[in-house]
């Protein structure tokens, strides 16, 4: 079940934040600059996504590197490359820029969500549900968490906010087999009213 989630989130999930504006108390002259940097790190990490999407692993990393040695508040990149760094099963260094990313974005859920699959598969379920919990307050519409949440709650042995999660998650999307399959195996019951948290 976490190598699909690993693979659904490298499916084009991005954080789009645009170019981050200077401090106030930045000097006039200096602004300039720094949009361009934002811009430049911006670039680089366009062109990481493109080489990801066509399998350049090492390209792809070495330009969100790039892109975070330019502007290390660079949240997209950040998320980007720990995406990356969790399809390469490096799943430890995938949780420190997902931390890095959710630091500078604590209202995005995707962070979240991608250090509690990185999580899982380093069999930390307790931090795994806790993120998930967020996730899930940031973003109840999305499938994937609630999913991803009845996995965690179901490694930690609660049936109950498993089977809730899955049954949300079927709720949202009536023939996802992987939340289907989880509520079955949890022994959920068809209309039956779960508490998600």
């Amino acid at each position: 079940m976490p190598l699909a989630l690993v693979a659904i989130a490298l499916c084009g999930c991005s954080i789009n934040l645009g170019s981050l504006s200077p401090s106030a108390d930045d000097e006039a002259p200096k602004a300039a600059p720094a949009r361009a940097g934002a811009a430049d790190a911006q670039s680089h990490n366009m062109r990481g996504q493109a080489l990801a999407r066509s399998g350049k692993i090492e390209l792809a990393l070495g330009e969100f590197d790039q892109a975070i040695a330019i502007d290390p508040h660079n949240a997209d990149a950040l998320y980007n490359r720990g995406l990356l760094y969790q399809g390469e099963k490096q799943h430890q260094s995938a949780i420190d820029d997902f931390t890095a990313a959710s630091g500078l974005t604590p209202q995005r859920a995707e962070p979240l969500l991608g250090r509690a699959i990185s999580y899982l598969a380093l069999d930390k379920v307790r931090e795994a549900a806790a993120d998930l919990d967020e996730a899930a307050q940031a973003d109840p519409q999305n499938v994937q968490i609630w999913t991803t949440r009845g996995l965690a709650y179901e490694r930690l042995g609660d049936r109950t906010k498993a089977a809730g999660s899955y049954a949300r998650a079927i709720n949202l999307r009536p023939k996802d087999e992987a939340a289907q399959s989880g509520f079955a195996r949890v022994g959920g019951k068809p209309g039956q009213n779960y508490d998600t948290f």
